[in-house]
């Protein structure tokens, strides 16, 4: 577990952990960083308690590291990743071991099944799983069985963790898709399976919403630089949709605009007269799982997630 900052949910998240089902030996590892809250006192007391529990320091409180650094101490055969945030349900180490046997996979994973607890988080919830919003990845979406480009969190065969050297400490964000990219580019397996799923808690206002989606975009172009090969298929092509979106819409505000001295230049906007049609439509589509605040905060979200995602990945990451 990778910990910052997780006071508020540190404890509750760990002893989720000792209420699982699974009947094997296992042992938690926190990594935690330079937290300014109560976290390092709540971990130690934590692995005070429990002898299971180890805690290792993260002096960068990068994701990357801890999760590095959680794996160099583990002694484990497999290796789950799991959050401070995140309440794992009863059965999904269970489920997980399973499946990783059942399927031969070196990773397997499930849904990142977003849920609010106001009008604002609700809404970037259904955003957060609609093919309008973030496409059609299955750990999103949800879907069948089946292999997968990436899964959130994940169930790991340790000899592979081991084979790929880990995760990549340069990637901010992203580093779960990079790392089973390499997986897989190495023969390796990863499997998504919709019995998996973990509670996500979206972010609290539009401003933490943006900052997140366009850390999103700017680490998304990253791997691409990184591994050309993802730029081609179905699946690269569509991380190339919120920065067309972004330059469409540009484009159709600037001929608005120029529409005033010539009304010929609207013929420009008609990318922007698209989007806005769509982003119509879908958002009302949702009327009747949403209050009228919320379905605002809905198109605010959407329109947030394409534009921050998409500002990102063309400013890309500074060398």
């Amino acid at each position: 577990m990778p910990i910052l900052n997780e006071e508020r949910h540190l404890r509750a998240a760990v002893l989720a952990l000792f209420n699982q089902d699974y009947s094997e030996p296992f042992e938690i590892v926190l990594a935690v960083g330079p937290s300014i809250d109560r976290t390092w006192e709540i971990a130690e007391e934590l692995a005070a308690e429990f002898n299971r529990i180890k805690v290792v320091p993260n002096p960068s409180g990068r994701t990357p590291d801890a999760l590095n650094a959680a794996i160099k101490v583990a002694s484990g055969d497999i290796i789950i990743r799991c959050d401070g945030h995140a309440e794992l349900p009863t059965n999904y180490v269970s489920t997980a071991v399973r499946v990783l046997a059942e399927t031969g996979a070196d990773n397997v994973g499930g849904i990142m099944d977003a849920e609010g607890t106001n009008d604002f988080e609700n809404a970037v919830a259904v955003a957060m799983k609609s093919k309008f919003g973030v496409g059609a990845a299955a750990f999103h979406v949800g879907g069948t069985a089946g292999a997968a480009e990436t899964v959130y969190l994940g169930c790991f065969r340790a000899e592979a963790l081991k084979r790929v050297g880990g995760y990549d400490p340069k990637m901010t964000r992203a580093q779960d898709w990079e790392m089973n990219f390499r997986i897989r580019q190495t023969g390796g397996l990863i499997w998504f399976t919709p019995e998996l799923k973990v509670t996500y808690r979206p972010r609290p206002s539009l401003r933490a919403l943006a900052k997140q989606y366009f850390q999103y975009g700017q680490w998304r172009r990253e791997v691409m630089r990184m591994h050309p090969d993802t730029v081609g298929g179905k699946s690269g092509l569509r991380y190339l949709v919120p920065p067309l979106t972004v330059l469409a819409n540009a484009v159709g505000v600037i001929s608005i605009l120029a529409a005033i001295g010539n009304p010929i230049y609207l013929f420009g906007a008609s990318g922007l007269f698209v989007y806005l049609l769509a982003l119509k439509l879908v958002t009302l589509s949702r009327w009747r799982e949403l209050n009228l605040k919320s379905l605002f905060w809905l198109g605010m979200a959407f329109i947030t997630m394409h534009h921050s995602w998409g500002i990102g990945f063309l400013k890309g990451v500074k060398p």
